[in-house]
């Protein structure tokens, strides 16, 4: 049986053609064979005519593996051609964009001042004050060289590679050593900016448009994974635009979203801070997390260069990123609830009474209406020049209603500018009132708005 149905595709003989004297299978019908090879076999003129035929068909076979069938066309071209891209093409594609950055991915140590033992042994409180305290490794990541001027080369790396460090050392590709010295670092992207002796270093990594990468792009993660130096892995982009929600202070409350490409290539320990790459050996992002939760294999991400590069040319310009400061220390009113439920809850098992006396504690007085807000835990800089104080209820700045630190800061980043004016509308013992508080900047790293 034939593997098409249709006939066109199949090698069987037709009853049709039987019963016609198999003039579809033989040149000519009854006979046709013996007047073409006539008495003594094929004539000179038959040879050649055959000849001619299958060299020319060789020709044309010929040219279209070359070129591609219909390259420039319709439907079946560009099956062929899609078709017409091997395995080895890939990988060969493959080696020659990992030749071109490898040299500009660097490891990054964390170097911080530590008792013996270092402190992941011992709690700070149980330390001794008169201890000497030495200079040891703490962290390990990667960074990619992205600039070489003036003598001197710029990394850039996550902020969380470099974060508490004391000092900051790089090692080429080549294993040498170099103290590094951090130009400015930004907490909300978790980019920071490196400089080093620029001498003897001959590659820097090309930037690339991460905007015009696609689901399903090969893409090739290199950094310094569990202390490995110029690892290779590769994926694929499982998703060009991501948005995830980040906690800033570690502590599992969500206060921050980024945008960041989700990639399957694993992205280890160490491996923060080193280049995502494309088949074009174009640096298209900053590896910087992955999901790590049992069961979970091949969830990383990664922060696009196209977000990526202007945080970094203000590091490099300023230091820092300038931004919108109110000056408020919050808790989002959500997160109030669930302590006052836990609290009556704690209070009852140990009373061995319903509630305890928390709610008589609750000196917010909201409207029963209001569940979402945040609480002024304290207010500093323009947010107490304007009179904001501990326990108001900010519910909307300007029309924009706030129901979390994540949407004021949202707010204040992508609509307001620093000298501009907000109106914040608050509750203050159960009163809805406004004030409108006049931006600073803000150029620390404290956890404040």
């Amino acid at each position: 049986m034939s593997l098409f149905d249709d006939d066109f595709y199949s090698t069987r003989v037709s009853r049709r053609a039987r019963e016609d004297g198999r003039r579809d299978w033989r040149f000519g019908g009854r006979g046709g064979w013996r007047r073409w090879r006539g008495e003594g076999g094929l004539r000179p003129v038959h040879l050649a005519f055959i000849s001619s035929m299958v060299s020319a068909l060789g020709a044309v076979l010929l040219f279209g593996l070359i070129f591609g069938f219909g390259r420039g066309g319709g439907g079946s071209g560009a099956v062929v051609s899609v078709a017409g891209v091997s395995s080895a093409d890939t990988a060969e594609r493959i080696v020659q964009a990992a030749s071109r950055v490898e040299p500009a991915v660097v490891s990054i140590i964390n170097e911080q001042m530590l008792p013996a033992g270092g402190r992941f042994f011992r709690p700070e409180k149980d330390r001794d004050p008169d201890e000497e305290l030495t200079l040891q490794q703490a962290s390990l990541g990667s960074g990619v060289i992205f600039r070489k001027a003036n003598g001197k080369a710029n990394i850039i790396t996550n902020y969380h590679v470099v974060e508490d460090a004391d000092q900051v050392k790089a090692v080429l590709a080549s294993g040498e050593v170099r103290e590094a010295e951090i130009v400015g670092k930004d907490q909300i992207t978790d980019l920071a900016v490196l400089e080093i002796d620029g001498a003897g270093i001959e590659t820097v990594a090309a930037i690339g448009d991460s905007r015009q990468l696609r689901n399903g792009e090969t893409v090739i993660t290199i950094g310094n994974p569990l202390g490995l130096n110029n690892s290779l892995t590769m994926g694929i982009v499982s998703k060009s635009r991501r948005i995830i929600p980040v906690s800033l202070a570690q502590n599992g409350i969500y206060d921050w979203e980024q945008e960041v490409i989700q990639i399957s290539a694993p992205i280890n320990q160490g491996n923060s801070g080193g280049a995502l790459v494309n088949l074009s050996g174009e640096v298209v992002g900053i590896n910087s997390m992955k999901v790590a939760d049992f069961g979970v294999e091949g969830v990383g991400f990664a922060i696009p260069m196209h977000n990526a590069m202007p945080v970094v040319e203000q590091l490099l310009d300023l230091g820092y990123v300038p931004r919108p400061y109110l000056g408020v220390y919050t808790l989002d009113l959500e997160q109030y609830w669930e302590q006052q439920v836990y609290e009556e809850w704690l209070g009852a098992e140990e009373d061995g009474e319903e509630g305890g006396d928390a709610a008589e504690e609750d000196d917010l007085k909201l409207p029963e209406d209001v569940k979402r807000g945040v609480i002024v835990l304290e207010a500093v800089g323009p947010a107490k020049k304007a009179g904001l104080k501990f326990n108001d209820v900010i519910v909307k700045l300007d029309d924009q209603p706030i129901g979390s630190t994540m949407e004021l800061r949202k707010y204040l980043y992508g609509s307001k500018k620093i000298g501009e004016k907000v109106k914040v509308s608050y509750y203050r013992g159960g009163k809805l009132e406004t004030v409108t508080v006049e931006l600073a900047e803000k150029i620390d790293e404290e956890e404040e708005e």
